[in-house]
C-alpha cells in the first residue's frame, strides 16, 4: 500500500469510529488529510472499498496471530492461553480496528459481507477447535464448547473499549490475566 493509500485508510479508520461508517464521506476522509474529495477516487475506489480494506485486514492479522501463536505448542491449555493472549494483545493495540470492525460490520455490502465474516467464522472456530480437543483430552470442562468460544472473544473484544496504555495495567499483565481467565472459561483441570 502506497504512502498516501495508507493515509487515506488510517484517515477513514479514524473517522469511522469517530463518527460511523454512515455518517462519513469520502470529502470528509479527503478534508482528514488535505485532498479534495474527487481527488481521493484516483486512490481508492470507494468508501466501501475502504472498509473492507479496514476489516479484511484486521481480519487476516487475528488469523495470522493466532496462527502464529499457537504454532508448534502441543498442550492444549498452553495453546489456548497463547490464543487467547495474542487476541487481546490485538484488541489492546488496535482499538480503532476493533470498534469499527464490531460496529460496523452491518455497513458491508454483498459480497464484501460473506468475506468478512467467512473470516470472522474461520477465527471463532479456531478457539473452538482447541477447546473441543481440550475437552476431548478431559484437560477442559465445558457446558457449551461454542459458547465458551464466544465468551472468550467477547473478553477480549471488550479490552478495546476501556484499556489505555496508561493505565492500571502493562499490556503484558493485561495479556496474562486474560490468558487465564480463558484457561478459567474453560474449566482448565
Amino acid at each position: 500500500m502506497t504512502g498516501r493509500a495508507a493515509d487515506i485508510k488510517a484517515a477513514a479508520l479514524a473517522l469511522f469510529a469517530e463518527r460511523g461508517y454512515q455518517a462519513t464521506t469520502m470529502a470528509d476522509i479527503g478534508a482528514a488529510i488535505g485532498i479534495r474529495g474527487p481527488s481521493l477516487y484516483k486512490h481508492v475506489g470507494s468508501k466501501q472499498e475502504l472498509l473492507v480494506q479496514i476489516m479484511t485486514a484486521t481480519m487476516d492479522t487475528l488469523l495470522a496471530n493466532h496462527r502464529a501463536a499457537i504454532s508448534g505448542c502441543d498442550d492444549v491449555a498452553e495453546r489456548l492461553r497463547r490464543a487467547a493472549e495474542a487476541h487481546v494483545r490485538f484488541h489492546a493495540r488496535h482499538r480503532l480496528e476493533a470498534f469499527v470492525g464490531t460496529r460496523e460490520i452491518r455497513s458491508l455490502e454483498d459480497p464484501h459481507d460473506t468475506e468478512v465474516l467467512e473470516r470472522r467464522t474461520r477465527y471463532e472456530r479456531g478457539f473452538r477447535k482447541i477447546i473441543a480437543e481440550g475437552v476431548e483430552a478431559g484437560r477442559f470442562q465445558v457446558a457449551s464448547v461454542k459458547l465458551t468460544s464466544y465468551a472468550i472473544l467477547d473478553l477480549g473484544m471488550g479490552v478495546s473499549v476501556w484499556y489505555r496504555e496508561d493505565g492500571e495495567l502493562t499490556e503484558d499483565r493485561l495479556v496474562y490475566q486474560y490468558g487465564d481467565f480463558a484457561l478459567q472459561l474453560a474449566g482448565a483441570r
